[in-house]
């Protein structure tokens, strides 16, 4: 008798489309649906998205795959989540109506309120408890934001109306039909209210940002049972068996099980974590120490680094300044010249993550003459990119205390074999780019498959990973080291533009 077949699906909520992919046991992609969805920009710094669009999106990306697709309901054997981190948003418990916009990760309006908390001296405390810097990042002073300033927000709350999420809850609680409100380790330490090492939402934190705890959803394992899917909605039920942030995803995705093995996704943003196994290292030099994953009872951490601007400079030069008409037309512009001509760019244009946090910073382009073309622009966009990787790389290496030989790597820019030279010649390592690049809802779909049983153990997925391309390096160190000053001066010169009020 046949087999039946094992199938997973993940939804990849992410920063401007949400999707949904096919996998099966092999960890190949079957297929994939994807829908765009708004970006919001009310003021200089503020960026919001609409809390229905994102559910419609990703309902229809679901609805849309599986009729791309002929797959017995009866094989798909899980969900899986994988979603935007830090961006957050309050909805009615009862009616599932959003009270306001989800005010995004990359928003810095609550930047004021971040600098008061530091001159108050809780720098120490937060950092202690969440592993996790003071900064308009993260989600906490996003909700503060939200229940002052949302009319009837606080009073709601205070009456148990309300419910306050990541992503991934907004989206739990739309595909259960309203029945559980949830989000996973990985997500909740992005907060700024969870502590890593009781893993409980922080009483004395919660008290600090005046945010009523009975708001906040239920805290499980990344891989668990979330409820199941309303049969309304593909005419089965089918359970919900993992939800991750995106970036902890990716390092799942990735096989990155052992310490010291890294990844960057370069993304919307870009995010390089690195294992630290069952030991929280923190940083000293503002790196970030966060949940990698709950799985099989036991926690796993990470030290990550994040970039705020890495495929969001492409799409800028596409879309705000029309000197590309695609993506990939990058890499053709950038091949037409062997070096940026001492052009470049300082791509901080929601200020600087990593190790910098100066959300004052603003993106400048140096070293313009008239002898600078488009393909210049182009190119110091590009290095950019590898020069705010290397930055954050290098300090990892100090903070785990061992060496990093290689780094595995994902996201749409990834595609760029122009970059990934450059990125190579700059560290000096080998940088591996795997045969599959949806690594974030691989993770994703690793982890449900685990939960329902379609695979085993993690020895089942190390097994199954594989590279497409590896970049070593080529650039004499002397040369690395020239142009590493410059990218490091022209940083210097665009931290603090803005003037603090």
């Amino acid at each position: 008798m046949k087999k039946a077949a094992e199938f997973i699906i993940s939804l990849d909520q992410g920063t401007s489309s949400s999707r949904a992919i096919l996998f099966d046991k092999s960890s190949s992609l079957l297929a994939s649906h994807s829908k765009k969805f708004g970006q919001i920009y009310p003021s200089p710094g503020w960026v919001e998205h609409d809390p229905k669009e994102i559910w419609n999106s990703q309902k229809k990306s679901l609805t849309g795959l599986l009729k791309k697709i002929a797959v017995d309901l009866k094989e798909i054997k899980a969900i899986g989540i994988t979603n935007q981190r830090e961006t957050v948003l309050l909805w009615d418990r009862y009616t599932g109506r959003p009270l306001y916009n989800a005010i995004v990760w990359q928003c810095r309006r609550t930047a004021d309120m971040c600098e008061q908390l530091k001159k108050e001296g809780l720098t120490d405390t937060i950092r202690k408890k969440t592993g996790l810097l003071i900064d308009p990042y993260f989600s906490g002073t996003k909700i503060k934001w939200l229940l002052d300033n949302v009319d009837g927000a606080r009073q709601k709350a205070k009456n148990g109306q309300v419910c306050a999420g990541t992503v991934d809850s907004w989206l739990i609680y739309n595909l259960t039909a309203k029945k559980v409100h949830a989000t996973d380790f990985s997500n909740a330490s992005r907060t700024m209210l969870f502590n890593i090492k009781s893993l409980k939402w922080d009483r004395e934190l919660l008290e600090i940002l005046d945010i009523p705890e009975n708001i906040l959803p239920e805290v499980k394992p990344s891989s668990a049972h979330f409820g199941c899917l309303d049969k309304k909605i593909l005419g089965k039920e089918i359970p919900i068996s993992s939800a991750i942030g995106d970036q902890q995803a990716a390092l799942f995705g990735q096989a990155c099980f052992e310490k010291g093995m890294s990844k960057c996704t370069y993304g919307t943003g870009g995010f390089i974590l690195a294992n630290t196994g069952d030991k929280m290292i923190y940083s000293n030099n503002n790196l970030l120490t966060t949940i990698a994953w709950g799985l099989d009872g036991k926690i796993d951490y990470a030290i990550e680094g994040s970039i705020y601007i890495a495929g969001a400079a492409i799409q800028w030069l596409r879309d705000g300044l029309g000197i590309i008409k695609s993506s990939r037309q990058c890499d053709l512009l950038a091949e037409k010249v062997s070096d940026s001509g001492g052009v470049y760019f300082v791509p901080a244009l929601a200020g600087l993550g990593a190790p910098y946090w100066d959300s004052f910073a603003r993106g400048a382009f140096f070293g313009l003459t008239r002898g600078i073309k488009r393909e210049h622009i182009v190119r110091a966009t590009l290095e950019a990119i590898a020069f705010q990787v290397k930055d954050v790389l290098d300090v990892i290496r100090n903070d785990i205390g061992c060496s990093i030989e290689t780094l595995r790597v994902d996201g749409g820019v990834s595609a760029s074999n122009v970059m990934l030279s450059f990125q190579s010649d700059i560290l000096g390592i080998k940088v591996i780019r795997p045969q599959i690049t949806e690594t974030t809802a691989l993770g994703a779909a690793y982890l449900a498959g685990l939960n329902s049983g379609v695979w085993e153990s993690k020895k089942d997925i190390t097994m199954q990973w594989k590279a497409d391309k590896e970049f070593l390096p080529a650039m004499d160190k002397e040369k690395v080291n020239i142009i590493y000053k410059g990218w490091k001066k022209a940083v210097k010169r665009s931290l603090g533009w803005v003037d603090k009020s």
